[in-house]
């Protein structure tokens, strides 16, 4: 059986990494070819497998990853993060410092990608939480459930753009209705469960964690920082190459030659480049830094994020074999002749998919082709069709578990243990999807 295989797959895993300590990297790839082998994938296609699996996740997020750490260190090492970490402070104050980490991350999901969201967003969260005095996790958990909430539900993030167009969904209904049920999703997977959190799992609420891969923490003088504006613009560079791109996108003509270069200078890879060398000037140039130490700043990002790098290319070896081994295929079968709820239906397909193959993408594209003949039904101008699509969407990030890039970047990230990354953030995916699901069932009720 496909599923038992995967669970078995999954605590061969944990045992090596936990009982026998075994280097991350290499206990993805051991258990990759181990998985395949029970899967019964062709021998001779096992290392092409895992070699496109590791290329595939590495090809989609080296370039965004390596670029976004050498803008994060280059705003860090001039004192931008920490200037605007203090205007937060000083505008939201202790008590609603929370609502600043929501809505400062909403901004920026709806224009980048989870992982590209995350690069940007935590090393100012970082410096937040020293200046307060607070576990990283207390703003991390708002921050990572935002960031999730956005690409999971609004367009014009690939999947639920995608989905919507299989479903013969209206994409604007599909952003209003995301919109609305995006608000209490976030509150519930971020302000309460981090409340509940505490409670039940205090210990993953540490002070003053050493974490590699955001460098060290530097402390500045107000005065010596740049200006809070030219740091907000040199962060946020790539969200609003990104988010210009995709408006003109849907408002000028493809063949535009206008839009043509837009789109091309707010594709994810060239948007961190240029705001990259924008940063150059911004935060070294300008603040009369020589090219020696700019370069210093460069490298030393790359060496802090490359173990990371390759924890997360292991992981996209682990759901490769899950993809080669025909699991998605398996998942479909068991869902062909469903007489549930559509909404129902559509999340828990896609929920099984996801835990099952690690990738929501692939989990709700699966899952929209499944479901396309029940959505159709209901017409195009429906909201029952844009509801499915989001259904779709929260079932995508349901239980972020070890075969998942995701998972590997919040453990990295927050300085977790494996058993805590497993603990905290798979339960708050699940909360978050749970949460996604009653939201969009509760509108199904005045809108169906």
């Amino acid at each position: 059986m496909p599923l038992l295989i995967v669970l078995i797959g999954v605590i061969f895993l944990i045992f090596l990494i936990v009982k026998l300590k075994l280097n991350t990297f290499v206990s993805l790839v051991v258990t990759s070819f181990l998985i395949a082998l029970l899967l019964k994938v062709p021998i001779a296609k096992i290392p092409t497998a895992i070699e496109a699996g590791i290329g595939s996740q590495l090809g989609h997020l080296a370039i965004i990853f390596g670029f976004g750490s050498m803008l994060g260190a280059l705003v860090s090492d001039a004192g931008g993060g920490y200037r605007i970490a203090t205007t937060l402070i000083q505008k939201f104050g202790r008590r609603w410092i929370q609502l600043a980490v929501i809505l400062a991350s909403f901004i920026i999901g709806l224009a980048l990608f989870f992982e590209v969201g995350l690069v940007v967003v935590l090393p100012i969260i970082f410096i937040i939480a020293r200046e307060l005095d607070m576990p990283l996790l207390y703003l991390g958990i708002p921050m990572a459930a935002t960031l999730n909430v956005a690409h999971a539900f609004l367009p014009p993030h690939p999947a639920p753009t995608a989905v919507a167009g299989m479903l013969d969904a209206n994409l604007g209904h599909v952003l209003l209705l995301g919109i609305i049920a995006a608000i209490p999703t976030i509150i519930i997977a971020g302000p309460v469960f981090n409340w509940v959190l505490q409670k039940v799992y205090p210990r993953v609420y540490r002070k003053d964690v050493d974490i590699s891969v955001l460098g060290e923490y530097k402390e500045f003088k107000l005065e010596d920082t740049p200006g809070f504006g030219i740091s907000v613009l040199t962060a946020m560079m790539p969200v609003i190459l990104i988010a210009v791109a995709t408006i003109c996108s849907f408002v000028l003509p493809k063949s535009n030659p206008v839009n043509e270069f837009i789109q091309f200078v707010g594709a994810p890879d060239a948007a961190m480049l240029i705001s990259l060398i924008f940063s150059m000037f911004t935060m070294g140039v300008h603040r009369n830094k020589t090219i020696k130490e700019i370069n210093n700043s460069l490298t030393t990002s790359v060496k802090n994020i490359a173990p990371m790098l390759l924890i997360i290319g292991g992981g996209g070896a682990f759901k490769q074999v899950l993809v080669a081994g025909g699991v998605s295929t398996y998942v479909s079968t068991l869902f062909a002749h469903t007489n549930m709820s559509p909404i129902l239906a559509a999340w828990l397909i896609t929920a099984v998919l996801r835990v099952a193959l690690g990738s929501s993408t692939v989990a709700s594209m699966t899952a929209a082709g499944l479901i396309a003949p029940m959505a159709q039904q209901f017409g195009s101008q429906s909201a029952m069709a844009a509801l499915m699509v989001l259904a779709i969407g929260a079932g995508s990030v349901f239980c972020d578990h070890v075969n998942d890039a995701g998972f590997w970047m919040i453990k990295e990230y927050f300085g977790l243990s494996l058993k805590e990354t497993l603990l905290s953030w798979s339960t708050l995916t699940s909360v978050l999807a749970l949460a996604g699901l009653a939201s969009v069932y509760a509108m199904s009720l005045f809108l169906a």
